[in-house]
C-alpha cells in the first residue's frame, strides 16, 4: 500500500548508453603494503683550501613514505587498489650537511565503511567516517650522516647509517556495506533485469546462469533528494554455504547489504522452493541475515504460467511473514510499490544504524 505522503521515486531516464561495459563493485581485496626505505646517511669530509681537514659534513637520509588509506564518500569500490602497494624511498644524504628529502606518503582513497583485517581475521581499523585515516605501513627512518658520529677523539668519522627498512604487512580489505538493499535469487531469476528497470545501472543480461559474477550497484533517487543504493548480487545455488558455485564469496556480498529483497522466478513450478533454498543458505552461513528487513519479488509475472504458481508462493510467504510483490521486471510492471517498500526498508535501516551508534 502506498502512503500518500511517502517520498516518490524519480523516473529514470532511459537515454543513457545501453552498453554492457560496466564496472562491478569490488568489495574485497588482499594486499601487501611496503613502507618506503629510509635514505642512507652520507659519508663526507669538508675540505676547504685553508682547512683540508674541516670535519665531517655528511647529511642524514630522508625518511621513507608511509602507506596510508583515507576514507572518502567519493569511492564506492576497491577495484583501483593493487595487490602490492609500496611507498617511495627517502632520498640519501649529501655533503655540506644537506639532508635527503623525505618521501611523499602514499595515500589511497577507499570507501567510507572500509575495514582492515590482519591475516588472522582481527579487525585492525574501521574507517567509518569521511576523512578517517589508517596508516597501514610506516616508512623507515633515514640514516644518520657521518657528522652525527663525530667525537672529540674521532673528528673525521668515515661511518654513516643505512636507512631503515619500511614495514611490510599484509591485510584483507573489506567494504562493510556495499548497498542499502541487496537483490538475492537463484541464477536467472531476473535480478539484473530488475536492477536495470529501477536504475541506470546496466549489468549484463543473458539467458544463461551466472551472467553476474560481481555485484553491480544501481541508485534509486527520490523526490526528497534521498538516494537508495540497490545491489545485484550474483546468483546463489544449493550448497552455497559450502562454497559451491563460489557461494562463500557471493554470501559475503550479502553480508554487506543492510536490507534484502528475494527475487523468485514464478515461471518455474513450485517457486516457493527457490525462496526456501535461499533462506536455508543464508541461515547456514549466518543466521543473523534472516533477521534483516526483507521482502519477496515474484518476478516474470508477464508469463502465463507465473499466475498459476503465484498462489503457492503467496502461501509460503505468509508463513514466514514477508511482503510479496508480483512484478515483471522485463516490462517494468509493478515497479512503483516495490520502490516505495525499498524506501521504507532504507528508512528503517538508517534508524537502526543511528540507534547503534548512540549505543556505542
Amino acid at each position: 500500500m502506498i502512503v500518500p505522503d511517502a517520498p516518490t521515486p524519480i523516473p529514470i531516464r532511459k537515454n543513457k548508453s545501453q552498453s554492457n561495459k560496466v564496472k562491478p563493485i569490488v568489495d574485497f581485496r588482499s594486499v601487501k603494503v611496503h613502507g618506503g626505505k629510509g635514505g642512507d646517511g652520507c659519508i663526507s669530509l669538508r675540505r676547504l683550501c685553508k682547512n683540508p681537514l674541516g670535519g665531517p659534513d655528511g647529511g642524514d637520509g630522508g625518511n621513507g613514505g608511509h602507506v596510508t588509506f583515507k576514507a572518502t564518500s567519493n569511492k564506492t569500490s576497491l577495484e583501483h587498489i593493487s595487490s602490492v602497494l609500496k611507498a617511495e624511498d627517502g632520498e640519501k644524504g649529501f655533503n655540506r650537511d644537506c639532508h635527503g628529502k623525505n618521501a611523499e606518503h602514499l595515500v589511497i582513497e577507499v570507501p567510507v565503511g572500509t575495514m582492515f583485517k590482519s591475516a588472522g581475521g582481527e579487525i585492525l581499523a574501521d574507517l567509518n567516517e569521511n576523512g578517517a585515516i589508517f596508516v597501514a605501513a610506516r616508512g623507515g627512518a633515514g640514516g644518520k650522516g657521518n657528522h652525527y658520529f663525530a667525537t672529540g677523539v674521532n673528528q673525521a668519522p668515515e661511518v654513516a647509517e643505512y636507512g631503515a627498512t619500511g614495514e611490510e604487512l599484509s591485510y584483507t580489505i573489506e567494504i562493510r556495506t556495499i548497498a542499502h538493499v541487496g537483490l538475492i535469487g537463484l541464477p536467472n531469476a531476473g535480478k539484473s533485469t530488475f536492477l536495470r528497470a529501477i536504475s541506470r545501472a546496466r549489468p549484463k543480461v543473458a539467458p544463461y546462469p551466472f551472467t553476474t559474477l560481481q555485484p553491480h550497484v544501481g541508485v534509486v533517487k527520490y523526490d526528497d533528494l534521498h538516494q537508495v543504493t540497490v545491489a545485484d548480487i550474483p546468483g546463489l545455488i544449493a550448497g552455497a554455504h559450502r562454497n559451491r558455485g563460489l557461494g562463500i564469496a557471493f554470501l559475503r556480498h550479502i553480508e554487506r547489504c543492510l536490507c534484502l529483497l528475494y527475487v523468485v522466478d514464478t515461471s518455474l513450478p513450485e517457486p516457493w522452493q527457490q525462496l526456501e533454498v535461499l533462506r536455508y543458505e543464508l541461515g547456514q552461513y549466518d543466521p543473523n541475515l534472516l533477521e534483516r528487513p526483507s521482502g519477496v519479488l515474484a518476478n516474470k509475472m508477464d508469463l502465463a504460467q507465473s499466475k498459476e504458481h503465484l498462489s503457492e508462493l503467496q502461501l509460503y510467504v505468509n508463513k514466514i511473514n514477508l511482503p510479496l510483490f508480483p512484478v515483471s521486471a522485463q516490462d517494468s510492471v509493478g515497479i512503483l510499490p516495490i520502490l516505495h517498500y525499498v524506501r521504507k526498508l532504507y528508512d528503517v535501516s538508517v534508524l537502526e544504524e543511528g540507534s547503534d551508534e548512540k549505543a556505542e
